[in-house]
């Protein structure tokens, strides 16, 4: 079993990808800009794939048919994901056009990655880990001028649960996590905007998340281990967001 992993070149994506390949699992990853790390270039077991997940075509051409392969990848993590910032006071073309995009690279464009993997689960038999990287902003939401990320994971978050509740009889499990603050550029540039203190405010510890600890919790959904957890969401936020 492979599995293909998108936005694997830095942050969150980063560390799943060198978590799956320590535990041997291959992995195609994808990545919109950004060059591969030499440790992930070099692996025998690693291929990148630079895709712009906003190009319907190139989702087209590139990514459907690795799902249409006589063995496709049995694990499918859509980890990439942007969040911009668009205040309600921009114009109606300007704040639509940061909406759009993020829809398009958050949902629409994991969305559709979903539906060729159970396609192609469903066409071989061999079922199927679907795992969905949401955040804690779905669940608390978010400040007003990232309310299009919130939305987009909010959606996520239902996507995944209803691809749960349809499929679990055909040995396909779907989960998603949530992650709050992360040590990774994005936080940076959250740090940039609202300050150091912003980040680790309301939670448990004097530190943000690391990747690293993503990167576990995803390998161990991907085992397979806990296919009765399928279309839960686990929250990893340092004690931030609790249910």
């Amino acid at each position: 079993m492979y599995a293909l992993v998108t936005g694997a070149s830095r942050g969150i994506g980063k560390s799943i990808t060198e978590t799956l390949l320590r535990e041997g699992t291959a992995v195609i990853g994808t990545a919109r800009g950004s060059a591969f790390p030499d440790e992930l270039a070099s692996h025998q077991n690693f291929e990148g794939l630079h895709i712009d997940l906003a190009d319907l075509e190139q989702l087209r051409e590139r990514l459907k048919p690795i799902f249409e392969r006589d063995q496709s990848p049995g694990i499918l993590i859509n980890n990439a994901g942007i969040s911009e910032h668009s205040d309600f006071s921009d114009s109606d073309i300007s704040w639509l056009k940061n909406w759009d995009r993020t829809m398009h690279i958050n949902l629409r464009s994991p969305a559709l990655l979903s539906k060729w993997a159970l396609n192609g689960w469903k066409r071989e038999g061999s079922g199927g880990i679907l795992i969905n990287i949401a955040s804690r902003a779905a669940y608390r939401g978010d400040t007003q001028e990232y309310a299009s990320y919130a939305a987009s994971k909010g959606g996520m978050v239902a996507f995944t649960k209803s691809i749960a509740r349809d499929f679990g009889r055909d040995d396909i499990y779907a989960y998603t996590i949530a992650p709050g603050f992360i040590n990774t550029d994005m936080a940076r540039e959250a740090v940039d905007i609202y300050g150091e203190e912003y980040l680790t405010e309301g939670t448990a510890f004097d530190e943000i998340t690391s990747p690293e600890e993503v990167g576990e919790l995803v390998a161990f959904l991907a085992s397979g281990k806990v296919p009765h957890m399928t279309g839960g969401t686990f929250h990893i936020n340092g004690g931030s967001y609790m249910l």
